[in-house]
């Protein structure tokens, strides 16, 4: 019996062991920074001096703050153009790259390859394209004969270009998530419907979006979140202008805390930030299935 349980806390002692440096990251990058954040929402600090209690001043602050929501609202009008057309085109475009085609290989890993890019790389290459006056996009505009269009130098164009620059670089994700849900559709009910007379379209719609509705779900939620996360193009591209047409939240968050030093007030966005984040994603989550 006693070497029974000598056996028992020996085993334990090696379960401690290997999920020890889980718990030592978790503790250093998750559980630390959260609780210190928490913190940080009661008091006023700017890094070089020591904090000192406010006690709910920040989020008096927030709820006056007419800028901040405004880079709120900037977030879900791109959320509104990004959502749908990331999408349309990922499922368009999966749709396709699941037909027995030439090269399916090759242009799979084409349309993936942005996602492993840096975004600050596909962001300044990007900025290119828009450019004004010698961008592609212009000179191709011009060569057929239409006008220059101030792609991120007019503010109703600044953010509906940043929407489809993010689609493009992340859509290779959720063709991939796509296809997984495409390839686990049994062939038989399109053998089947196809027999009672339904044409492509009707296949499409009666077979293949009911039954991507799980990926659907995860698709709407992955890209809420990378939305809601909406930083390096702004940062990068428009440095949130013009007339902060392209300021996001988390753009302005950042602002907060590294430019103008007011950490406990970024802090407290942050978690307002995040608490709108869930509400939208559980929102999102009971439309979808709900469908």
């Amino acid at each position: 019996m006693q070497s029974i349980i000598r056996k028992i806390k020996r085993s334990e002692k090696v379960g401690y062991l290997m999920t020890a440096p889980y718990l030592i990251s978790f503790a250093l990058f998750m559980a630390f920074p959260l609780t210190f954040s928490f913190i940080l929402i009661f008091h006023k600090w700017n890094i070089i001096t020591p904090m000192h209690w406010i006690g709910l001043k920040n989020f008096y602050r927030l709820f006056h703050d007419v800028e901040f929501f405004q880079a709120i609202w900037n977030t879900l009008v791109f959320l509104a153009i990004h959502i749908p057309l990331q999408i349309v085109v990922a499922l368009g475009l999966a749709v396709l790259l699941n037909q027995k085609i030439k090269f399916r290989g090759f242009f799979r890993a084409i349309f993936f390859l942005p996602v492993i890019v840096s975004g600050v790389v596909i962001t300044i290459l990007w900025q290119q394209l828009y450019s004004y006056e010698t961008g592609l996009l212009n000179l191709l505009l011009l060569k057929i004969g239409l006008p220059r269009i101030p792609w991120i130098n007019d503010p109703s164009w600044a953010m509906p270009s940043i929407a489809i620059m993010a689609t493009w670089k992340n859509v290779g994700l959720y063709i991939v998530l796509f296809m997984v849900g495409l390839q686990n559709i049994p062939k038989y009910l399109y053998e089947a419907a196809e027999l009672d007379g339904a044409n492509k379209w009707q296949q499409f719609r009666h077979i293949t979006v009911p039954a991507l509705n799980s990926t659907m779900v995860l698709v709407v939620i992955l890209s809420t979140i990378g939305g809601f996360s909406l930083f390096i193009e702004p940062f990068v591209m428009t440095g949130g202008g013009p007339m902060n047409s392209t300021l996001s939240a988390m753009l302005y968050i950042y602002n907060q805390a590294f430019y103008f030093g007011h950490m406990g007030y970024a802090a407290t966005l942050g978690f307002f930030f995040a608490f709108i984040i869930l509400i939208v994603v559980l929102i999102q989550k009971r439309v979808v299935e709900n469908k």
